[in-house]
């Protein structure tokens, strides 16, 4: 059977089932932490482990984005022009947007990791 990476599959990750797969799903996985997750020996010797750690910070991202968004009109309201806050806020739509992305791509590469194959839909 053909490798597949379902919708929301990240770029730059080989399909499960690939050779090396696993591999390109590290270096994503990784590229979704902060730079000193790579210094944990667990992390780099065992990708589902993670893959969690990578799920909680970016659910931690979308939540800090939803806060953002929440209170910035607010917070810079008589601080700056109008037009600069809708810019901010259009910023943070943007970024949860990413964001969204990032968590279901994320939560493909767990799925894949835990033994999940995925099939093209007839």
């Amino acid at each position: 059977m053909t490798a597949f990476a379902p919708p929301g599959w990240p770029d730059g990750v080989r399909p499960p089932g690939a050779p090396d797969w696993e591999a390109t799903a590290v270096s994503f996985l990784f590229d979704c932490c902060p730079a000193d997750f790579r210094a944990y020996p667990v992390l780099r010797r065992h990708p589902l482990v993670l893959a969690r750690f990578a799920a909680h910070f970016v659910a931690g991202q979308c939540r800090s984005a939803q806060e953002g968004l929440a209170e910035i009109r607010t917070s810079l309201q008589g601080l700056v022009g109008v037009e600069v806050v809708e810019s901010a806020a259009q910023a943070w739509l943007e970024q949860g947007a990413r964001l969204a992305r990032t968590t279901r791509a994320v939560g493909l590469v767990e799925e894949a990791l835990r033994g999940q194959v995925f099939r093209p839909r007839l």
